[in-house]
């Protein structure tokens, strides 16, 4: 069975690459970063996401999903566009996570449940 934590926040970060990776020619035409800042920024938080997207298979995944969304948060002390989207973005991060846990749970639940009948029906057969 595939992970919906997994599938949702790998998403948010997907998305979230391309957003991070926009920022780049932002920085370079209106801000006073030098081009090679602006690139190794943009380009290497966009990358960032879609490693992390792959990483999501161990718990310690989530714990750099987590971390880049600060970073991208932070992102708004260059491109002041980010105070809006980094919280935006977040907040997409945030539900995927917690609505993908709480799927999660209520299928491992619904598991157990469903396993133990199959077991108390193997004994009164």
């Amino acid at each position: 069975m595939r992970s919906v934590r997994r599938s949702l926040c790998a998403t948010v970060l997907s998305v979230e690459a391309i957003t991070l990776g926009l920022t780049t020619p932002v920085m370079i035409e209106l801000t006073d970063v030098s081009t090679g800042t602006a690139l190794a920024i943009g380009l290497g938080l966009a990358a960032a996401c879609l490693v992390t997207a792959g990483l999501l298979r161990a718990e310690w995944g989530y714990l750099l999903g987590h971390t880049i969304q600060v970073v991208a948060v932070g992102l708004g002390f260059v491109v002041p566009m980010m105070f809006v989207l980094g919280p935006i973005l977040a907040l997409l991060w945030g539900t995927a996570y917690g609505v993908g846990r709480k799927i999660e749970r209520e299928r491992a639940e619904a598991h157990a449940v469903s396993g133990e009948s199959d077991a108390e029906r193997e004994s009164d057969v």
